[in-house]
């Protein structure tokens, strides 16, 4: 039970061999070191960013129209974040923006509520927004049906494993809004069935997972296709010279705003769970998951294999569990994500591909079941929990000596 102590050692034993996953695109996986580091680190960001909380500027108080606003509240937002506060006037004022700020900050809104506020007032106004996975799209779409709801805005989401046809038919109707990913925009701008020549507005969505997962070429491709005078939004954790060198051959005089805030761990208490010889992380996640604490729960793996497995075992110890990963068909994925939001089910178990996109504000518990590979993925999934102001647990499994 989830009575026991599992406070970080003092000392570990710098000649364990690290463990191979074969099946892992990752390699080795992380050491009990490199785990203690990533809590380490994460902590003394969050203490060190923890006066930048002082925001007190309101939504009621932007230059926009009373029915936004009415929508904003209506979704429970009333002060701005300070990537918020200090974006929206800048893309209100049509500027070019680069925006540095983790995930979990806000920054959806930093985008949607101008773009709505230019649609309102210029009903011919068009934006493509581009996200690198499917389930961050649909969290966007979503978003913006929220804030504009009852007005006169249509919009479409274009992204991989849906049916094309449909997508096709969309864009027929002339959207305000194109939301996809790469791939399937690629696709659809190759059947000359989304023009982009009257676009008025790009936003790029971290970048950063983007040019991880090898997409920049492709987002290169389809920026090629939007006129020259727009309005161009791009988001990242990080800018890397790569990403940098990207940006600045699309922007014009761009607006720098850096928001590296640690609001995504700062409500998080950040653990390790030690597995020791003769036990098995399956078991200890049972008895965890046992706990009446592990109210809403987001377990990790590394492998598409190794999600199936974990799910599939605690379906059959009775547990309410569903799991996405890559090879799922997208309906299936939307399907498992609405059931642990909607809590069907309370426990969702995921490989990595669910770390940026998912916005559930009362998931009380993420565990690490697989140690992830970097720094950056173990904040982007601890990042899950701890939002909206509620406090949260990570536990990441390690192997004891």
């Amino acid at each position: 039970m989830y009575n026991r102590s599992f406070r970080p050692r003092n000392s570990f034993n710098r000649n364990q061999p690290r463990r191979f996953n074969r099946f892992s695109r990752f390699g080795k996986q992380p050491s009990t070191q490199t785990v203690h580091s990533y809590i380490q680190k994460a902590s003394l960001q969050s203490q060190a960013n923890s006066e930048e909380k002082d925001i007190t500027t309101q939504f009621s108080g932007l230059a926009i129209s009373e029915k936004l606003k009415q929508n904003i509240v209506n979704r429970g937002y009333t002060i701005l974040t300070p990537i918020q506060d200090k974006a929206i006037p800048a893309v209100l004022a049509k500027k070019d923006i680069i925006g540095i700020a983790n995930t979990g900050t806000g920054k959806t809104a930093v985008f949607l509520v101008p773009l709505i506020e230019f649609i309102m007032k210029e009903p011919s106004y068009r934006a493509l927004i581009i996200t690198p996975t499917r389930e961050l799209a649909v969290q966007i779409r979503d978003e913006l049906q929220q804030f504009s709801r009852s007005m006169p805005i249509y919009s479409t989401i274009c992204i991989g494993k849906s049916s094309m046809g449909n997508q096709i038919f969309s864009l027929k109707r002339n959207p305000h809004v194109v939301i996809g990913t790469p791939g399937r925009l690629k696709d659809l701008i190759e059947r000359k069935v989304l023009k982009l020549s009257m676009f008025n507005m790009i936003v790029l969505d971290e970048v950063d997972r983007m040019l991880d997962m090898g997409f920049l070429p492709d987002v290169k491709h389809i920026i090629s296709f939007l006129p020259k005078e727009r309005q161009s939004l791009f988001f990242s954790a990080t800018v890397s010279a790569q990403i940098n060198n990207l940006i600045q051959s699309f922007v014009v005089n761009p607006v720098t705003i850096s928001v590296k805030t640690s609001e995504t761990v700062s409500e998080i208490r950040q653990d390790v769970v030690y597995v020791k010889n003769g036990e098995t992380k399956s078991n200890i996640l049972n008895k965890l998951l046992e706990s009446d604490d592990f109210k809403k729960v987001l377990v990790f793996g590394r492998t598409k294999m190794g999600v199936e497995k974990i799910s599939r075992e605690l379906y059959q110890k009775g547990f309410k569990v569903v799991s996405i990963h890559g090879d799922k068909p997208q309906f299936q994925r939307q399907r498992a994500i609405r059931m642990f939001k909607d809590d069907v089910v309370n426990i969702l178990v995921a490989t990595d591909v669910a770390a940026r996109g998912l916005d559930i504000s009362n998931i009380t518990h993420v565990i690490n079941y697989d140690a992830p590979s970097t720094y950056e993925d173990y904040i982007h999934r601890i990042g899950r929990t701890g939002r909206a102001n509620n406090s949260g647990t990570a536990l990441t499994f390690i192997s004891s000596v």
